[in-house]
């Protein structure tokens, strides 16, 4: 499914559709939203250093860590750093995001402005403008696709500091722009549950094709027990987790498919989830007050009642009560017709007759007299 994902961002979308784009969600409670991104952005540039994808290259939005965390990122996946510049490219906010150490350096107190990374970096210095990081963006796109025909991928590895210091709705319309744009390819970014308001999340979600949310597997304990049991269940947490994955088709159908990860030493790690867990995952059912579903013998009684167009196949005329006097009987006595008992226990189902004064042939509507 993780890797459905890496597949359906690194084909980009169609001529004139909006780029498909990835939120991760995670919470404090199972905070490996990281080590998610981390994978998504090494399985692109595998795509991209091969040839295999839409777009020619990354522009990597640091907000939350610095470009060396990148470039050591880069060099254990088995990367040339110093080649990397024709296909990877990063936009630093997190070095100096209000542009407090430029004017430090200025004023002579501290030496120089680095990242301190041998990749390509462009430092942004204040992450309050949008429009001035849209454009440097932009501009760093341009020159991975060369001619200007070529598109790009766009990663965003923390949506929630960008939030920090700006609005909801301008840090929505930056990636709907994002989103839109003919050369960018596709969009995926980071965003920490638990940090905002559910509006804020939601209207970041609304601008998504595709939502991956972080869930623990295993819940916390509440009472006696639950001070103890929980230090172990939280370390359990920071290693293991449930993938859920939601999916906005072209449609407009939704899709829902869940795995397990777990982090090691080696990745992390994508798996199926246990039959116990799949079927809690897959349980839409919602918890109300009257049980929705039927039990065996519910099932069999259900099967045993004759309705009134069924055919109960004895050999006799059937005889359906078509809610009115039958022409032959205009005259005689109205009387009650019901469906001929064929079994002692099966059921039976009378249908009495509301009103004798509407002739068969009645032109009038027979709602006329209904208050609505």
């Amino acid at each position: 499914m993780a890797e459905w994902i890496c597949r359906t961002l690194r084909d980009g979308g169609l001529e004139g559709e909006h780029a498909p784009a990835l939120t991760i969600n995670d919470t404090i409670s199972c905070p490996l939203g990281s080590f998610v991104f981390d994978h998504i952005l090494s399985q692109l540039s595998s795509f991209i250093f091969c040839q295999k994808s839409q777009s020619n290259g990354i522009v990597l939005v640091a907000l939350s860590r610095s470009p060396l965390y990148y470039e050591q990122l880069l060099k254990s996946k088995g990367f040339d750093v110093v080649t990397s510049s024709t296909w990877f490219k990063i936009l630093d906010c997190c070095t100096d995001p209000l542009g407090w150490r430029s004017k430090l350096v200025d004023s002579g107190s501290i030496r120089n402005l680095s990242s301190g990374s041998s990749l390509t970096v462009n430092i942004c210095k204040n992450v309050k403008n949008l429009d001035e990081l849209f454009s440097s963006i932009i501009e760093l796109g341009k020159e991975l696709s060369g001619d200007g025909k070529g598109r790009f991928t766009v990663a965003i590895d923390s949506v929630s500091s960008l939030l920090r210091h700006t609005s909801v709705s301008s840090v929505a319309a930056l990636l709907s722009n994002l989103r839109s744009h003919d050369i960018v390819s596709s969009l995926f970014w980071l965003l920490h549950l638990d940090m905002h308001e559910t509006r804020a999340t939601a209207a970041l979600e609304y601008m998504s094709s595709m939502k991956a949310t972080i869930e623990p597997i295993i819940q916390s304990v509440d009472g006696p027990r639950g001070n103890s049991e929980n230090l172990s269940l939280m370390e359990q947490n920071l290693r293991r987790g449930k993938f859920c994955v939601r999916v906005k088709r072209r449609n407009g159908r939704v899709r829902m498919m869940f795995e397990e990860l777990s982090v090691e030493k080696s990745g992390i790690k994508f798996t199926p989830l246990s039959s116990e867990d799949e079927m809690t995952a897959q349980s839409l059912v919602p918890k109300v007050q009257f049980n929705l579903q039927l039990s065996e013998k519910e099932r069999n009684d259900r099967a045993k009642v004759v309705l009134p167009f069924e055919h109960q196949g004895n050999g006799k005329t059937i005889q359906i009560y078509d809610g009115r006097k039958s022409l032959n009987d205009d005259k005689a006595e109205p009387q009650h017709t019901s469906v001929p008992k064929v079994d002692s226990n099966r059921g039976e189902i009378i249908y009495f007759r509301d009103s004798d004064d509407e002739m068969p042939d009645s032109d009038e509507d027979p709602d006329d007299d209904l208050d609505i």
